[in-house]
């Protein structure tokens, strides 16, 4: 009986000894794990802090007053949102990469100052959207601003889709806004609020420059947050981005082809150039249906990708 108890004392030892064992070896462990994950938040090499802003801030060559506080105010927000929104940032350099070389040469034809394509990247981060009050594609357009600038615009064709027309139409009612106002600031926010707007607000507030006018919030962050967006993607690296150039999206080289007669079934177009249904569209985005009408024989030209891009 004795044997008995001093055996089972023993194993109760044992028991304890074991539980004390594995109590510390799990305290070590979470000790580890907790170093682990502080040294991974670290923040080696990525600093949060304020935005040196440069001194020679312009827009179109129109110089802002940084002398204004109120001003400054408002062109460091834009700053600071744009440089530490970095997904976003990155998002649009690798955009900017692939269609700017598109832009520049409609903007340079027509007189606009090159800063305006960062316009469209404020417009629309250079997508195909469309906003809750109908403005479409890449500069945001309006149908019936379309229609009046001459752009096709319908159930089966969307010309605010096409890259280079809605451009021309973009760069058509800019110049009618620096004519009409004498300055590239005003013109820009005209076109984000439309004439209307800026005329009354210049009328009420009796002053005749952007900086002077009190205007909504949209519009009153709208020149800043184009100089902002053209400051960090023309010096990414001064803003803490590091990209690589084969990181950036690149276009695919395409070839034309012209068509002057309805096209029934584009899934059939497309495979008798050896592509697919969605690369065809993906590549003429103003297309918006799967055939195209036509009925009144007008010549399109339609972009092909060259061979060898996709599989």
């Amino acid at each position: 009986m004795k044997i008995l108890k001093n055996l089972l004392m023993g194993i109760g030892i044992l028991v304890v000894i074991s539980s004390l064992v594995f109590a510390v070896q799990q305290k070590k462990e979470l000790i580890q794990l907790k170093e682990e994950v502080a040294e991974k938040n670290v923040a080696d090499g990525y600093q949060i802090s304020a935005i040196d802003i440069p001194e020679d801030l312009n827009f179109a060559g129109e110089m802002v007053p940084q002398e204004d506080p109120e001003i400054m105010e408002r062109v460091d927000r834009e700053f600071l949102v744009n440089t530490y929104w970095q997904s976003n940032a990155l998002l649009l350099m690798k955009r900017a990469h692939k269609y700017f070389p598109v832009i520049e040469p409609i903007l340079a034809k027509n007189g606009i100052p090159d800063d305006f394509k960062y316009l469209a990247v404020a417009e629309s981060g250079l997508d195909n959207v469309v906003s809750h009050a109908g403005a479409t594609g890449f500069w945001q357009i309006m149908k019936a601003t379309g229609k009046q600038y001459g752009l096709e615009i319908n159930s089966n064709v969307d010309e605010r889709y096409h890259l280079e027309k809605s451009t021309e139409v973009a760069c058509r009612y800019l110049k009618k806004y620096k004519n009409k106002y004498g300055n590239w600031t005003l013109a820009a926010a005209a076109y984000n609020t439309g004439t209307g707007s800026v005329d009354k607000y210049l009328r009420i507030q009796k002053v005749d420059d952007y900086y002077d006018l009190l205007l909504g919030q949209e519009t009153g962050r709208y020149v800043f947050r184009i100089m902002a967006i053209k400051e960090i993607l023309s010096n990414p690296e001064k803003y803490g981005f590091e990209i690589k150039k084969e990181d950036l999206y690149s276009a695919v080289p395409t070839f034309k082809v012209e068509i002057d007669k309805p096209v029934t079934d584009f899934a059939d177009f497309a495979k008798e150039y050896e592509i697919n249904y969605k690369v065809l569209k993906r590549h003429n985005p103003w297309l918006r249906e799967a055939h195209l009408n036509n009925t009144s024989g007008k010549k399109y030209v339609i972009e092909i990708p060259n061979k060898g891009y996709y599989k």
